[in-house]
């Protein structure tokens, strides 16, 4: 019992040391409906006090269970309540000085990053829902570390295309306000189709009404640990594959389950979920494009790249599943340009397209994310590209979303920076004919058939 407590011990800073595993994200979950006042500085008064009292120890907590495990957590957060249910009570004209008390917030208990400057718009837009849309290029450019998503479609409403054309705007807002950046506030922006609401990523994370008022759910990583694994596997079969991730997502998911106990135990707050997302970065060796490649593709992109993440994706959550009660978020594979190195290296090398990017929508967590695109691609052509990605998670039942940077001032094949974890993005190319007459469109594309279940 001693030496197999001891090879795994061995086993779990191997993992850490030269695999790359950490904890991605520990983030409290707040909910701010008992906020809501028709006074605007009465709510945010009451947003800020409850924030700073509720997360007040929670990087303490944090950083505590990082030294004693001696696991990386890189990233503390908080996600809230969609605000456009909660400012919606106020008679303020836009939602701005929300934002900037998330902010403030954030900043006052430490945290990385704070999720929720959200509205929900998949079946129609509240006129609180459209003014919070109207208020996110400012709010996301006059703070730091405030997050937004808005939800467009899902399954059982189907798309609002007005929302989606409204988004695409928003979009060119954004990166037009921050074009000294190329494009950064867009970063922190994201379109969802079939959005969940125990999240812990952001930029897309929110706190949903259905969910306790204070839960800590954790998101982890591990494409080194699953490319290790599968480096031991060369040679042997697709189902040796399969098994040989399903071992390491089931190591990776304790670990993320023993921290998420902990550390909602210390706080005095409910476990939430363990997100099993692989998540990447752009440091060589955490990579999901390169797990990818260890299968026998010579680049991602190429033919098979498909076929490899569906293996993939499926394996880590059979493997997560077994390991931990309670699973939620996305929990698939990130397939970020910007924060996975390769991925970076193929988009920049013209191996991996935006039309191949669209077709792993199909398979992966998310989608179109964190994508540079040129600095000049018109609001139209985006609008086409959201309606792409949300028609693939509407009619395929899962979540979808579009992260898109224009990068003012860049063109095709140059780089935007971007800096820490959200590393660094070759400018890639959008198709040139025009949506215009599509996008102008506007109203609700129904839900699919199979949508009613009930």
């Amino acid at each position: 019992m001693v030496f197999d407590r001891n090879a795994n011990v061995l086993e779990t800073l191997q993992m850490i040391d030269e695999d790359k595993l950490d904890i991605r994200t520990v983030t409290m979950g707040i909910s701010l409906l008992d906020c809501a006042d028709s006074n605007g500085e009465v709510a945010r008064q009451k947003i800020y006090d409850k924030i700073t009292t509720r997360a007040a120890h929670l990087v303490e907590v944090a950083e505590g269970i990082e030294a004693e495990l001696g696991i990386p957590i890189i990233n503390k957060r908080i996600s809230v309540t969609p605000i456009s249910l909660v400012a919606g009570a106020s008679s303020d004209e836009d939602y701005v000085e929300f934002a900037k008390t998330l902010d403030a917030a954030a900043k006052k208990v430490g945290v990385n990053f704070i999720g929720g400057f959200t509205a929900l718009v998949d079946k129609g837009a509240t006129e609180a829902d459209e003014k919070l849309m109207s208020s996110i290029p400012r709010a996301l450019n006059e703070t730091d570390v405030v997050c937004a998503s808005v939800n467009i479609g899902s399954s059982k409403a189907g798309i609002n295309m007005t929302a989606v054309k409204r988004m695409s705007e928003v979009i060119r807002e954004t990166a037009e306000g921050s074009a000294e950046a190329h494009g950064f506030g867009c970063s922190k922006l994201v379109v969802f189709a079939n959005a969940v609401s125990d999240n812990p990523f952001m930029a897309g994370a929110f706190h949903g009404v259905q969910e306790a008022d204070t839960v800590i759910s954790v998101g982890v990583s591990g494409p080194g640990v699953v490319k290790r694994a599968l480096e031991k596997a060369r040679g042997q079969d697709f189902g040796a594959c399969a098994e040989a991730i399903k071992k390491a997502a089931f190591k990776i998911t304790r670990v993320g389950q023993l921290v998420g106990n902990l550390a909602a135990e210390r706080l005095g707050v409910e476990f939430g979920i363990v997100d099993l997302s692989l998540a990447p970065t752009a440091e060589v060796g955490d990579s999901v494009a390169h797990v990818l490649e260890e299968m026998g593709l010579e680049t991602v992109g190429t033919h098979g790249t498909v076929a490899a993440l569906a293996l993939l994706n499926d394996a880590v959550k059979k493997g997560g599943l077994m390991a931990c009660s309670y699973v939620g978020g996305l929990s698939g594979s990130f397939i970020p340009i910007s924060e996975d190195i390769g991925m970076i290296e193929a988009a920049a090398a013209g191996k991996i397209t935006l039309d191949k990017l669209e077709a792993m929508t199909a398979i992966c967590s998310v989608g179109l994310d964190m994508v540079a695109i040129p600095g000049d691609t018109p609001a139209s052509t985006i609008t086409a590209m959201i309606a792409d990605e949300a028609a693939i998670g509407v009619m395929n039942h899962k979540t979808t979303a579009v992260r898109v940077i224009p990068a003012i001032g860049l063109e095709v094949g140059e780089v935007v920076e971007f800096g820490g974890l959200l590393g660094r993005a070759p400018v890639m190319p959008v198709h040139e004919a025009s949506a215009e007459l599509f996008a102008a469109r506007g109203g609700r594309i129904p839900s699919p058939v199979h949508g009613f279940r009930n």
